[in-house]
């Protein structure tokens, strides 16, 4: 399979994906994939994005043991002065 594809974005902003790479990906109809903005470029991939619930699980275990984001990169802040003032 080709590593370049050239697609035409559709006036409503679709874009259609080959049937060779859909084939190749298992992707069918209703199927989610995750657009990732790199600044000058941007990548689809067939994986789902794990950021979210990731950053939910973290929230939740902060949550569980009494403490918050805020609380932890304040103590981050204080440690990394420790061992490095200039920051």
């Amino acid at each position: 399979m080709e590593k370049t594809i050239n697609l035409q974005i559709s006036q409503r902003g679709v874009i259609t994906l080959p049937k060779a790479l859909r084939q190749a990906y298992g992707l069918k109809t209703g199927d989610v994939v995750t657009l990732i903005d790199l600044g000058n470029a941007f990548v689809i991939s067939p994986l789902r994005s794990q950021v979210d619930p990731l950053a939910d699980e973290i929230s939740r275990a902060l949550s569980d043991r009494g403490e918050t984001l805020e609380g932890v990169l304040k103590t981050l802040r204080e440690q990394r002065e420790k061992y490095d003032p200039k920051t």
